[in-house]
C-alpha cells in the first residue's frame, strides 16, 4: 500500500471516529426525538466508513489510526463545556454542523496533501465527505 493512501484512509478513520465519540459524548444531551433518531443514524454510517477505511489498511497491512487520549480528553470536554449551559436542539444542530465542517476540511486537505491515493481509497474518503455534507443539509432542519 502507497503512504498516501495510508495517510487518507488513517484521516477518515480518526474524522469517523472523533465523529463517533462526539455523537456518544452529546446524545445525552438531546431531548429531541427527531434529532436524537438522526444522530444515531450518522454514528451507524459513520461506523460503516470507519470500518472500509480498517478493512483496507488491513488489507494492505498498512497501521491503523491510534487515537491520541489527550485529543479524547478534549473532544468530550469541549462537548461537555458547550452543553453545559445550553441544550436547545438549534445549539446542538449547530455544534454537529460545526464538527462536520472540520471533518470536511481535514478531508480536503488530506486529498490535497496525498494526491497519489489510489481509487479506492480516494472513493472511501469521498463517501465520508458527501456524507458530511448531506448531514450538514439534513442538520439545518434543526437550526
Amino acid at each position: 500500500m502507497k503512504s498516501d493512501d495510508a495517510r487518507v484512509l488513517r484521516e477518515v478513520q480518526r474524522n469517523t471516529k472523533m465523529a463517533m465519540k462526539a455523537i456518544d459524548t452529546i446524545n445525552d444531551r438531546v431531548f429531541d426525538d427527531g434529532l436524537s433518531q438522526h444522530i444515531t443514524r450518522e454514528s451507524m454510517k459513520y461506523a460503516d466508513i470507519y470500518n472500509k477505511a480498517t478493512d483496507r489498511l488491513l488489507s494492505g497491512k498498512a497501521a491503523s489510526y491510534r487515537e491520541n487520549g489527550f485529543q479524547d480528553m478534549m473532544l468530550k470536554g469541549g462537548v461537555r463545556a458547550n452543553t453545559m449551559l445550553n441544550t436547545s436542539t438549534s445549539h446542538i444542530a449547530e455544534l454537529l454542523i460545526q464538527g462536520s465542517n472540520r471533518g470536511l476540511t481535514s478531508m480536503w486537505r488530506a486529498i490535497n496533501h496525498n494526491e497519489n491515493a489510489g481509487n479506492v481509497s480516494m472513493e472511501i474518503a469521498k463517501e465520508l465527505m458527501d456524507f458530511e455534507e448531506k448531514n450538514i443539509e439534513r442538520l439545518k432542519q434543526y437550526l
